[in-house]
């Protein structure tokens, strides 16, 4: 299979069908995504709760995000692979986002970089842009600056707030952004936005109106316990089965039923053994 491009992106939104992709952190994860049918991954900053256990995505790392970016591309070579700029990575110059952007491209082989806001950083989007590289925006809940939002709430849900979600659209597309991921908005602000822009638009917790749809993969398989979003669906979970077999195993280490030696252990070359206690001294008896 030929490796995803925003030219396959644009042509599934033009055939009207949806995009399926989904967070990935590491090989294995991503060749699973792979494997199953995924288009899209994003290596989000959300690994910083989903894989290092943080409070939060602030403490996130460009290294840290840089170094899961790699492992996701050698496990789906064929995705179209999204690196997420953690926050303190392009806030401060558009030099420094256009800097950090190129790191990502040469460091883990991403076909896009993802960055939070609207139009706060529609310049940074427009030199990333400028500099030949393919942008996503992200809007309504913006984690990295949850705190201005008082947490990790829905936004646009009065009439004020959901112009603004709508002004950030806008101006992301204007900026020169390819694709919009819309995270945590009512479905009546998401669908005004996804027929009025031409680029792709995606949702995250942001309903049924949309180009594709993103999940953390966290969640979806049950594995991140700390808390569950509204807009989540558990499609198994993998904390309970793995849960189960670690007791399983603790049990069986306990009453030394594992491992059995006639299972689980290798065996000496026939007539080895003999020579070997020969050649011992004091061998156990």
């Amino acid at each position: 299979m030929p490796r995803k491009t925003i030219f396959d992106l644009y042509q599934m939104k033009k055939a009207g069908e949806k995009i399926a992709w989904l967070t990935s952190y590491d090989f294995p994860t991503a060749q699973f995504a792979q494997e199953a049918g995924m288009e899209m991954i994003l290596v989000g900053d959300s690994l910083g709760m989903c894989v290092y256990g943080y409070n939060g995505t602030v403490p996130v790392t460009m290294d840290q995000c840089i170094a899961h970016c790699d492992a996701v591309r050698r496990g789906a070579p064929d995705c179209f692979v999204v690196g997420d700029m953690p926050f303190g990575s392009y806030q401060s110059s558009d030099e420094q986002a256009v800097d950090n952007a190129v790191r990502f491209l040469k460091g883990a082989d991403v076909d896009a970089v993802k960055l939070e806001g609207g139009v706060r950083i529609a310049s940074r989007i427009r030199a990333i842009t400028d500099a030949g590289i393919n942008v996503i925006g992200h809007i309504g809940l913006t984690p990295q600056s949850s705190g201005q939002l008082g947490g990790h709430k829905a936004q646009g849900r009065t009439a004020e707030t959901a112009k603004l979600v709508v002004d950030d659209a806008l101006a992301v597309q204007a900026a020169g952004a390819k694709m919009i991921l819309v995270e945590a908005v009512p479905p009546e602000v998401q669908k005004y936005i996804w027929e009025t822009l031409e680029i792709p638009v995606m949702s995250i917790g942001a309903g049924p109106h949309c180009d594709g749809q993103l999940l953390i993969v966290s969640d979806l398989i049950g594995q991140f316990q700390a808390f569950t979003p509204k807009f989540v669906k558990k499609y198994c979970n993998i904390a309970e089965v793995i849960t189960k077999a670690m007791k399983e195993y603790v049990a069986e280490v306990k009453d030394c039923s594992f491992p059995d030696e006639n299972k689980y252990c290798y065996k000496m070359i026939e007539g080895e053994q003999e020579k070997f206690l020969k050649s011992v001294k004091n061998p156990r008896k």
